[in-house]
């Protein structure tokens, strides 16, 4: 199992005894199908909606355990608008639109298996009204929009070699002035840079980087075995190849894995940390790969790079030379539609190239 899911699924099974029964019962229905770290998101929407329910006065229970069926069943559809309004003007540190369609979601879920799957002793469904169905959750971004807010604001053409170099020297010159900040570059560039690359020749996900093992890595064959999000099967890992300029670059971390950031023969973890005072080295966190990546694209000048574009960098780059499929397979996506978005971002790409030859 991923560090990751192993995370969730323990923060899942301290939070399910906090929910009423109906929920523990929806939540285990969905268990064969869903990942832990998607369970524990339906469970922090239903907190939050409960804990809106009981400071509204919409149900009479002192904590969410006590939340009843007929409580939801009785609820109007007032009700479901204002708490889309707390959710988009009241609640502290608004929510976008996104994560109001998620949480929106997650609810019709529930009351979906109250009011069609669940059933009582006498085969009734356990809720006799779904006030969600009412409810239209929409689509919240299409691939062409999200292609439009991605352009410009992802690395292009050589900006993908540049940027794992100014990671391995450039920035080292622009803070040499900054002795902390020097020795940390001096420390860690090779292993930084050596993640970039990675994720931008192989398209991988955050989690799936911080996931890794040393065994999951084939550098001579340029492959990577990686759990897949959304893949239930926690002892099937996918291969997904890396191209070629990565090689050099895990080769060189490779070598230094060990000595440099003391790590003990019995952790597995591909990429390692060491955090101050501390005699052994761990596994770095998704966290601290963000904020790595954030530290460079500032400095690089490209203030909107996240480590997700690098891998969006990544998918439009692999998307100009091969088709939709191969795409969506590289990427591990779990339909094309998602995949659509690359196809956008690449018609403009070559608009422009195409503009370019003609101006020169």
């Amino acid at each position: 199992m991923s560090v990751q899911k192993n995370d969730d699924r323990k923060k899942l099974d301290l939070k399910l005894p906090l929910m009423p029964w109906f929920v523990q019962q929806f939540i285990d229905y969905k268990r064969p199908d869903l990942s832990p770290s998607t369970l524990l998101e339906y469970i922090r929407d239903y907190e939050s909606f409960f804990g809106w329910l009981r400071a509204e006065g919409l149900s009479q229970a002192n904590s969410n355990t006590e939340i009843t069926l007929l409580e939801l069943e009785t609820l109007h559809m007032d009700s479901i608008v204002g708490y889309r309004l707390h959710l988009t003007t009241r609640a502290e540190g608004t929510n976008t639109r996104v994560t109001v369609s998620r949480k929106l979601s997650a609810l019709r879920s529930l009351f979906h298996y109250l009011s069609q799957i669940a059933e009582d002793e006498n085969f009734y469904p356990l809720l006799k009204r779904n006030i969600m169905a009412k409810v239209e959750v929409k689509r919240t971004h299409k691939p062409k929009d999200t292609a439009t807010k991605l352009k410009g604001k992802i690395l292009e053409d050589e900006e993908l070699l540049e940027f794992v170099g100014y990671i391995f020297e450039g920035y080292g010159r622009d803070v040499e002035g900054n002795k902390q900040a020097y020795y940390s570059f001096q420390l860690n560039r090779e292993r930084d840079a050596c993640i970039a690359s990675l994720i931008l020749n192989s398209g991988l996900r955050v989690s799936e980087v911080v996931n890794l093992n040393v065994d999951d890595l084939d550098v001579n064959n340029k492959l990577i075995y990686v759990t897949r999000k959304g893949n239930n099967d926690e002892t099937f890992k996918t291969p997904v190849y890396f191209r070629e300029q990565a090689k050099e670059d895990l080769a060189l971390y490779l070598s230094l894995r060990q000595s440099r950031y003391k790590t003990p023969k019995r952790e597995k973890a591909l990429f390692i940390a060491l955090p101050n005072g501390r005699q052994e080295g761990k596994r770095m966190t998704k966290r601290a790969i963000q904020e790595m990546i954030i530290k460079y694209a500032k400095r690089f000048g490209k203030p909107y790079l996240t480590v997700h574009k690098l891998r969006h960098s990544f998918a439009t780059d692999y998307y100009l030379q091969n088709d939709i499929y191969k795409t969506k397979e590289q990427l591990g996506h779990a339909s094309t539609e998602t995949t659509e978005i690359y196809a956008h971002l690449t018609d403009k790409t070559m608009s422009e190239a195409i503009e370019r030859r003609l101006d020169s």
